[in-house]
């Protein structure tokens, strides 16, 4: 026959399961990556030694000022995020909790995930110097555009590709830069008729605009309310649908026109 058990006793020995099961929640590793701020680029200027545009069989342009283009940096997909990294990352405002699969194509390792990325990398390029020349009434049999980025994968500098072109070869069109002598950062993806597109982590984005020294930052229209969420202090938002809207908005805000779109 079974003894009886004592209220507290019987308490502890069910609370053991469950003690259990949490501990190993909390050590087990979880489906997520953990981002935060990455680098930021200026495509008007040189990277690792480099020019990042350089365009041949058209006259360029001397520009001022920056164009920045945005980066998150996530762990990787073999990293151990444990439910403690995801308890911080929920109440940091530098750091964004994000699934896994949503950051790296599921079913594929580290090499296969870099190449991915190059290769969305240089079809961006392609798409933002087609879209620039497009913009500008050049001939792509004329006119070359050469777009190099080290280390940086992914479609997202698209945008700010065709800015910079559109900066060294045309301005603002009547002499001034598109920048205004500011740093202007952002980001968006971009396809060879000029159209812009979201690209995800613009929250995180604007704090690495904003540490690097931007106060202004073209966000993709649609993921407006994703940028105000963290909106760090003295960075004005712009949204922008195509590369035209990009430019237009810039040349108002150069020339101190209104009124200029926000979110």
């Amino acid at each position: 026959m079974l003894s009886r058990l004592t209220r507290p006793k019987a308490l502890a020995v069910c609370a053991l399961p469950l003690v259990a099961l949490l501990a190993t929640a909390a050590f087990a590793p979880l489906p997520f990556s953990v981002a935060q701020p990455g680098t930021t680029a200026n495509v008007l200027g040189d990277n690792k030694g480099t020019p990042v545009i350089t365009i041949s069989g058209a006259p360029t342009r001397r520009t001022s000022g920056q164009l920045r283009m945005t980066t998150i940096e996530a762990t990787g997909p073999d990293a151990h995020v444990s439910l403690g990294d995801v308890i911080d990352g929920w109440f940091a405002t530098d750091r964004a909790i994000m699934p896994r699969d949503a950051v790296y194509p599921s079913g594929e390792n580290l090499k296969e995930i870099e190449r991915h990325n190059l290769a969305q990398m240089d079809q961006s390029q392609d798409a933002a110097a087609k879209a620039a020349l497009g913009y500008l009434h050049l001939s792509e049999q004329k006119v070359k555009v050469d777009l190099k980025l080290a280390d940086i994968g992914g479609p997202s500098a698209g945008l700010f590709f065709a800015l910079g072109v559109v900066d060294k070869l045309d301005g603002d069109g009547s002499g001034g830069d598109l920048t205004g002598g500011r740093t202007i950062a952002g980001t968006g993806t971009i396809d060879a008729d000029g159209k812009v597109g979201p690209v995800g982590g613009v929250g995180l984005k604007t704090q690495a605009a904003r540490r690097d020294g931007a106060t202004v930052f073209l966000v993709p229209k649609a993921e407006c309310s994703d940028a105000k969420g963290e909106l760090p202090k003295g960075l004005r938002l712009i949204p922008v649908t195509s590369l035209k809207s990009a430019v237009d908005a810039l040349t108002a805000l150069e020339k101190g026109k209104t009124p200029i779109p926000s979110c």
